[in-house]
C-alpha cells in the first residue's frame, strides 16, 4: 500500500528550453493536454503547466503500471484532477493524486486510499505595498490564533512567511476535498510545534481524519500535504472515486501510511520517461 504514496517535486528554474525543445516536449502529451498549456501567454507560466501535466501522466504510469497512451486524467468542474480508470483493475483502492505549482516548483502528492491536497508556495515578497498591507487582504481567512501567530511572528519578513505558511496548509486543505472554495477557512484553524506535528480543527473540534505536513524546499519555498479520509470529498470529486465508504481498519490504514520522502526530479527526467514510451508506441 506504501507504494502509492509518492512526494515529488520539480524544480523548473534551471529548464529554459528552446521554442522547438518546448514544442517537443508538450508532443509527447496527448494532443487533448496541449490547450492546458498553450492557453497561457508567458513562458513561465506554460512551464509549468507542462510539467504539471508530465508529472501527472510519469506518477500514475510509474505507480500503477499503466501504459501511457492507456491513460486518461480528466478534471472536475473545480479544477481537481483524476484519473479514468474504470476499465482498469488497479491494485489500489482509491489511488488519486494533486498537482500545484508556484514559483520556481512544480509538484504533486499521491495517495492509495485516502484523499491527497497538495500547495506549493513561493515566499514572494509584494510589489507596490507593504507586507502588513499585503497580508491584511487575507486576514479574513484565518482563525484569531492564526492571525495572532502571524502578525506576531517577528520581522516584517517572519510575518510573511508565517502567513504562506499557513496559507498552504489551508490551501492543501481546500484541494484534498476538492471543493474550490475558500469560504469558511477562518473556520479551520491549524496548530503546530515549529511546523511539525501539525493539526487542525474545525468550529473548535479536532479534525481526527485529516494528517497534514509542511516541508521546506529552500529558495524560499514551501510545500504543504494534507491527507483525509475518502467520505470528506466535495461531491463533484466524490463521484469520481472508486470507493467512499471505507472500513474503520481499512480507512486507519490509509489515514496512518507513513508520510514518505520528497523525491526531487528534474525536468529532463521526465521528458526522458515520456520520450522511450512514445519511442515505443511508435516502433509498435
Amino acid at each position: 500500500m506504501e507504494e502509492g504514496v509518492r512526494r515529488w517535486v520539480v524544480d523548473i528554474s534551471k529548464w529554459d528550453p528552446q521554442s522547438s525543445d518546448f514544442s517537443c516536449a508538450l508532443s509527447l502529451l496527448p494532443s487533448r493536454d496541449h490547450s492546458s498549456v498553450t492557453r497561457f501567454v508567458k513562458m513561465e507560466d506554460r512551464k509549468r503547466a507542462l510539467v504539471s501535466r508530465m508529472l501527472q501522466y510519469v506518477l500514475v504510469h510509474d505507480v500503477l503500471q499503466i501504459p501511457f497512451p492507456d491513460i486518461v486524467i480528466k478534471r472536475t468542474l473545480e479544477g481537481k484532477p483524476y484519473l479514468d480508470y474504470d476499465i482498469f483493475g488497479l491494485r489500489f483502492p482509491n489511488f488519486n493524486f494533486n498537482v500545484s505549482h508556484h514559483g520556481n516548483y512544480v509538484a504533486i502528492a499521491s495517495e492509495p486510499v485516502c484523499l491527497a491536497g497538495v500547495d506549493i508556495v513561493s515566499y514572494d515578497v509584494p510589489q507596490g505595498e507593504t507586507i502588513t498591507e499585503f497580508i491584511q487582504f487575507f486576514s479574513s481567512y484565518f482563525s484569531s490564533l492564526e492571525w495572532d501567530n502571524i502578525v506576531n511572528a517577528g520581522t516584517s519578513d517572519d510575518v510573511l512567511l508565517e502567513f504562506y505558511r499557513y496559507w498552504s496548509l489551508k490551501e492543501a486543505y481546500v484541494k484534498a476535498i476538492g471543493s474550490g472554495l475558500t469560504e469558511g477557512l477562518n473556520k479551520v484553524e491549524f496548530s503546530h510545534t515549529r511546523w511539525t506535528n501539525i493539526s487542525a480543527k474545525v468550529n473548535g473540534k479536532v479534525m481526527t481524519e485529516w494528517r497534514f505536513w509542511l516541508f521546506e524546499l529552500g529558495d524560499r519555498h514551501c510545500v504543504s500535504i494534507a491527507r483525509v479520509h475518502p467520505k470528506s470529498a466535495a461531491m463533484s470529486y466524490k463521484t469520481t472515486l472508486r470507493k467512499v465508504d471505507f472500513t474503520e481498519d481499512e480507512c486507519n490504514l490509509g489515514l496512518h501510511l507513513p508520510n514518505v520522502d520528497i523525491v526531487k526530479l528534474g525536468v529532463e527526467q521526465l521528458i526522458s520517461v515520456l520520450q522511450k514510451a512514445f519511442d515505443c508506441k511508435h516502433r509498435g
